[in-house]
C-alpha cells in the first residue's frame, strides 16, 4: 500500500468514527452537557455575532506620523472627498503652534497635487467669504481645515495626493 492510499484510508477511518459518534441511536439518552454548556431548552451561550469589522489601513508610517508630529506640531492629516467631489478637504490637528505657524499663514500659498491626474488644485477664494481656509493663530489640540477646488473631479476617492503649504508638504496622502 502507497502512502498516499494509507493517508486516505487513515482518514476514511477518522471520518466515519466521528460521524458514527455524531449520530445518535433512537431512543438513546442524549449526551451529558460539558462544563460550561447550556442545559437543554435554555438559551444559548453563543454571543450574538457582531457588526463586521472594516479594515482601515494607518494614514501613513510609523515615521511619517513621527515626522510631521515632530518636526511640523500636527497629526491626524486627512484628505476627504465631500461635496459630490467638487470640493476636497484637507484637514490637520496643531499639536504644537509654534511648529505648526507655517500651516495657518495666510501668505503662504496652498496646493493640492495629485500625479495621477496630472493636476495642482487650489483654495478659492470668493468675494463675500475669502479663502475657504481656516488661518487664525494656531491653538493646541484644535483640528484645521481647507477646502480645494475639484472642478471637474479630476481627483478621485483612492487617490494618493500631495498637500503643499509653503514649506510644509505632506507625501502619499489617500482621498477618502
Amino acid at each position: 500500500m502507497g502512502r498516499s492510499a494509507l493517508v486516505k484510508a487513515c482518514a476514511t477511518v477518522i471520518f466515519s468514527g466521528l460521524l458514527l459518534e455524531s449520530v445518535a441511536a433512537p431512543g438513546a439518552a442524549p449526551p451529558p452537557p460539558t462544563a460550561g454548556a447550556p442545559a437543554a431548552g435554555t438559551a444559548s451561550a453563543v454571543p450574538a455575532p457582531k457588526s463586521p469589522v472594516r479594515y482601515r489601513p494607518d494614514r501613513f508610517a510609523g515615521r511619517a506620523g513621527t515626522y510631521y508630529r515632530l518636526v511640523w506640531g500636527v497629526d491626524s492629516l486627512n484628505v476627504k472627498w465631500a461635496e459630490s467631489g467638487e470640493v476636497i478637504r484637507f484637514s490637520y490637528r496643531i499639536l504644537d503652534p509654534d511648529k505648526a505657524q507655517e500651516l495657518q499663514d495666510k501668505k503662504a500659498e496652498p496646493s493640492l497635487i495629485d500625479p495621477r491626474a496630472g493636476v495642482s488644485l487650489v483654495v478659492p477664494s470668493l468675494e463675500q467669504v475669502g479663502q475657504l481656509r481656516q488661518s487664525t493663530d494656531a491653538e493646541a489640540g484644535k483640528s484645521y481645515w481647507m477646502a480645494f477646488s475639484n472642478k471637474g473631479r479630476l481627483v478621485k476617492r483612492g487617490d494618493h495626493v500631495i498637500v503643499v503649504i509653503g514649506q510644509f508638504r505632506a507625501d502619499g496622502l489617500v482621498v477618502d
